[in-house]
């Protein structure tokens, strides 16, 4: 009997060939999705940091010019951890939406798989039946010939 081939061996390969380039795409956005909380805690932290600076000077006693200069720095800097906040959400969005992505891709890749572990062990029962009746043609051939000599 002729060697296994699984007929959907190529589109079995190129499932498999998708679904690593959807893992590696969701690799990257989940790099992104670190790079860009990190950014966000740290302006944040200098948020805070400015905000402590503000209030130590305003209990020195500050001057309403550089009352207004920090009050406008603090709102700057809240509207730039918004803007980078929404960004955040973005990535995450778009993470979650890749990881969807691979899941659908490993669930097709399975499918394909599980049909050729099935049509191989289909081949394989086929082939011990075959070579069963071989032998037992090959025994019963035997025994003819030696009843007749």
């Amino acid at each position: 009997m002729k060697k296994f081939q699984f007929s959907l061996e190529k589109v079995l390969s190129y499932k498999q060939q998708r679904q690593d380039a959807l893992r590696s795409e969701h690799a990257e956005i989940l790099a992104l999705v670190r790079a860009q909380e990190a950014l966000v805690e740290s302006r944040w932290e200098r948020y805070r940091e400015y905000s402590v600076e503000y209030r130590e000077r305003c209990g020195r006693g500050l001057p309403m010019t550089e009352v207004l200069v920090y009050q406008s720095g603090l709102r700057a800097m809240e509207r730039e951890i918004q803007s980078e906040t929404m960004r955040l959400e973005q990535l995450k969005e778009r993470a979650e939406s890749k990881r969807k992505e691979v899941v659908a891709a490993k669930q097709e890749t399975t499918a394909i798989e599980k049909l050729r572990e099935k049509k191989a062990r289909d081949y394989q029962k086929a082939l011990e039946k075959s070579e069963e009746a071989f032998i037992e043609e090959f025994v019963s051939t035997s025994r003819v010939r030696a009843a007749a000599n």
